[in-house]
């Protein structure tokens, strides 16, 4: 009992990339860059959508949810990656990795929901284009936003306090540069069958289930679109919806390439990677794929930067 519970007294020793020891100063420089990127890219996407009323529509309230929920996600990791990657000392006390593993599990499901629900909103803009305001209502869009953070809080409590069960017998070498259930479950010296089902079938509710909704949902809307006679808002339409689709197949792919591959197949190595890009990368792209390809939100900006010179000027 001792040795199980002596990795909750000396919390754990982060390996990340130790075993890149050239890499370490290139790797503190990208994650920096991309943390900035993402503070930056989607502090102005919720302020625009803010401040802008042509922006008070459903679609830029679930955008601003999804920037929330990045910033929060890379807030979560970010800062601990980047002292681990600059400091000799490449630890994290057993309450921040707890605290890290619930927020991250918590906020990363709870944007497989919500990319389902905007899909929906796509659906419904596209495809119901004369009830889109009656159906997409606030109640039902805040009751959706809701829907989404909490299903994530719960998916968070169920899995991490499976997973914190566990018994370490004193291993707190974890392969990886942040807590996560995959390199968790390696370090574990107690069968971990149960586990493994449960995180096998919480990645297919969350994983497999929102991605096959959302090919449906696309299914219909590439329909009406070819359907739209207007080029312009066919135009419009695609771009709109090809921006969200991005999102979707980065976040998804390297999600699924995560969490449900078999576990005698998972490599540490590989797996430390592909987790740098979802968990570092992929909120960064969020508000550069979405801004870059919506006119909505470039015109905005001009308007807001506009006024802000207009208003220095007098």
């Amino acid at each position: 009992m001792e040795r199980a519970n002596e990795s909750s007294l000396m919390g754990f020793v982060l390996l990340g990339f130790s075993d890149h020891p050239h890499l370490e100063a290139m790797l503190f420089l990208f994650v920096l860059f991309f943390y900035l990127l993402t503070l930056i890219g989607n502090f102005t996407i919720i302020l625009v959508s803010y401040l802008d009323a042509h922006l008070h529509t459903p679609m830029y309230f679930f955008l601003s949810n999804l920037s929330l929920l990045d910033l929060c996600f890379s807030t979560s990791l970010a800062p601990q990656t980047l002292v681990n990657l600059r400091g000799p000392e490449k630890t994290i006390t057993y309450g921040g990795c707890v605290a890290q593993l619930y927020i991250s599990l918590a906020l990363g499901s709870t944007e497989c929901i919500l990319l389902a629900v905007m899909a929906l909103d796509r659906y419904v803009a596209v495809c119901k284009p004369l009830h889109y305001v009656v159906i997409m209502n606030p109640r039902l869009c805040q009751q959706l936003a809701s829907v989404s953070w909490l299903s994530g809080l719960a998916n968070s409590l169920i899995h991490a306090t499976f997973t914190l069960q566990l018994p370490f017998c004193g291993n707190h070498r974890l392969n990886h540069f942040i807590c996560e259930v995959p390199a968790l479950l390696k370090l574990a010296c107690a069968d971990t069958t149960v586990n493994e089902l449960v995180l096998f079938t919480v990645s297919i509710l969350f994983l497999l289930l929102p991605p096959a909704l959302i090919l449906v949902s696309y299914g219909f809307i590439t329909q009406a679109v070819l359907r739209i006679k207007s080029a312009e808002v066919r135009h419009k339409a695609f771009n709109t919806c090809s921006s969200h689709l991005t999102v979707v197949v980065i976040f998804y792919g390297t999600s699924i390439y995560m969490y449900l591959q078999p576990s005698d197949s998972y490599s540490q190595d590989r797996g430390k990677f592909i987790s740098l890009f979802y968990t570092i990368v992929t909120p960064t792209l969020n508000p550069i794929i979405y801004t870059l390809r919506n006119k909505d939100v470039k015109e905005a900006l001009k308007r807001l930067l506009s006024g802000k010179l207009c208003s220095l000027q007098r």
